[in-house]
């Protein structure tokens, strides 16, 4: 069952920042790509933008990935916190913790999650289990 469950989480989680990461990597999903993406960070203060949107894109979607697959699970985890970090520090605390308002709230829940999993482990269900048993 725990890793059923973990599964579960792995997946929703890790699919995703995959779709996150599409959006800013490929203008997926509705997303705006690396030059609109880049464009927009640029406008916040977040400089060189389109090297940044690279960085958050690969971060996102490698994340994921690693995370969903249970691959490395503790840099999936790395990635995925690290990435919030910054959202959280660049766009989302000015606006308080409810992210009804644009603040901070679905951030450090993913933060919570993912390093909660990577403490546990990802569970007998991942590409982890199968290489260190």
């Amino acid at each position: 069952m725990l890793s059923s469950g973990l599964l579960i989480i792995r997946l929703a989680v890790g699919l995703t920042l995959i779709g996150h990461g599409a959006q800013k990597l490929f203008g997926w999903f509705g997303g705006y790509g690396l030059k609109g993406t880049g464009g927009w960070m640029e406008s916040i203060g977040i400089k060189p933008g389109y090297t940044m949107a690279l960085f958050a894109g690969l971060a996102e979607f490698g994340g994921g990935f690693l995370f969903a697959a249970g691959l490395f699970t503790e840099i999936g985890a790395i990635l995925i916190a690290g990435i919030m970090v910054v959202a959280i520090v660049k766009v989302h605390l000015q606006n308080g913790f409810w992210v009804n308002a644009n603040g901070y709230e679905f951030n450090l829940i993913l933060i919570a999650v993912v390093f909660g999993v990577a403490l546990i482990g990802a569970g007998n269900y991942s590409l982890d289990y199968l290489w260190l048993k």
